[in-house]
């Protein structure tokens, strides 16, 4: 991909910074500039915004709602959004279940489901994990049976995202017993209101409610909100992993933006009679993890590129992935490293008198939070097996 933009280019990044200033919510640069991911509400009110302007689906073809924006301009908004402390859109309906639908769905599935993804009215989880079948996903239980215009579904599914906000989930459910695991799997649209579903979240380490645990009791889904063929989930969850693993190609933008905030903070950091920006350990540390996030966002441009030139891109999702991960954990490492004594102050920002103020606690939720980017959407260590297996034909 070639970054020496032209005139319409650069027009077209001032409307962006243009937009941001004056339609990014304050309370959302806040917390998203002091590590803190959005709160539910503030991905719907960013999502909202967005779409009011024309924006809601920037990576999506115009004939489904999208932007038709070219991938340079896709990074531009990227850059753009990352430099006004907004917070990236939620995924899961947006990048995720929303191209497989427009790309396998029927065109009733298509008309009833996207326009609630571009507005941001239907939010959707992912259900995929099991108790025991996590990286093993072909392992997974949860049954599908048909009973006429109907399936009945019972099982469990377990880290689910956001599951108790969620309005639709997508589901990989078991529809028949073959040889090869994953030739029984289908993909279904399930309502969250239906009866049967109960949802128990839980705290992770960052002592926030993300995931949730999900149990279905003979729940009933209509036949009709079967995505594509039976039996060939598998082939579009594959599809789902990977498109979830590629979504790093843009989160480079919002690395540099982290390291932009950690070299600001060491520089108010005091560190004997210097700063913290001052020492040369520090700057040596902070000056690698530049270069290499640099290295990755080019990365990601070319894998940009390919993905709208429509070539395969192979197992490079997965190398994006485990890159990602590991230079977010050092990243936020580093900038609770800027807290100095301050970081032991840690405590969920909310609304209770006496909270810690974010700029102290958001690093370090940020840092906890970036512990399970190494295990979610397929662990490193699946990863690197993808690679070896893809790339090397090991």
């Amino acid at each position: 991909m070639r970054l020496d933009q032209n005139e319409s280019d650069r027009a077209f990044r001032m409307e962006v910074r243009r937009f941001c200033e004056q339609q990014v919510p304050e309370a959302l640069r806040q917390r998203v500039r002091s590590g803190m991911r959005a709160t539910p509400e503030g991905f719907r009110q960013w999502q909202r915004i967005l779409f009011e302007q024309g924006w809601g689906a920037p990576t999506w073809p115009k004939e489904h709602g999208g932007t038709g924006w070219t991938p340079v301009q896709i990074h531009i908004f990227e850059q753009e959004t990352a430099a006004a402390d907004a917070p990236p859109q939620f995924h899961q309906g947006l990048e995720l279940i929303g191209p497989i639908i427009f790309t396998y769905g029927t065109p009733e599935q298509k008309a009833r489901y996207l326009p609630g993804i571009l507005s941001g009215a239907d939010w959707w989880c992912q259900g995929y994990s099991e108790p025991q079948a996590g990286s093993d996903l072909a392992g997974l239980r949860t049954r599908a049976v048909r009973d006429g215009d109907h399936y009945v579904v019972t099982g469990q599914k377990l880290w689910t995202s956001y599951a108790h906000e969620a309005n639709r989930m997508f589901c990989l459910v078991r529809t028949s017993d073959e040889t090869r695991k994953q030739d029984g799997i289908s993909l279904l649209l399930i309502d969250m209101d239906t009866p049967g579903i109960t949802v128990r979240p839980f705290h992770t380490l960052d002592e926030q409610a993300h995931v949730t645990e999900v149990f279905l009791d003979s729940v009933r889904v209509p036949v009709t909100q079967l995505i594509g063929e039976e039996g060939k989930g598998w082939s579009y969850g594959k599809v789902l992993l990977d498109r979830e693993r590629a979504l790093t190609a843009n989160l480079g933008v919002r690395l540099s933006r982290q390291l932009e905030q950690v070299r600001e903070r060491a520089r108010q950091t005091q560190d004997g009679e210097r700063t913290l920006y001052e020492s040369p350990s520090f700057r040596s540390k902070l000056g690698q993890l530049e270069i290499e996030v640099q290295a990755i966002e080019q990365m990601g441009l070319r894998m940009l590129a390919d993905n709208v030139a429509g070539v395969d891109t192979g197992p490079r999702g997965s190398m994006l992935k485990l890159r990602w991960s590991e230079l977010l954990q050092r990243a936020t490492e580093l900038w609770v490293e800027t807290l100095g004594y301050d970081a032991t102050r840690f405590a969920p920002a909310g609304p209770q008198p006496g909270a810690v103020p974010l700029d102290q606690s958001g690093p370090m939720t940020a840092y906890l939070h970036s512990r399970v980017t190494s295990i979610y959407g397929g662990s490193n260590e699946i990863q690197r097996n993808i690679i070896a297996r893809r790339a090397l034909g090991l």
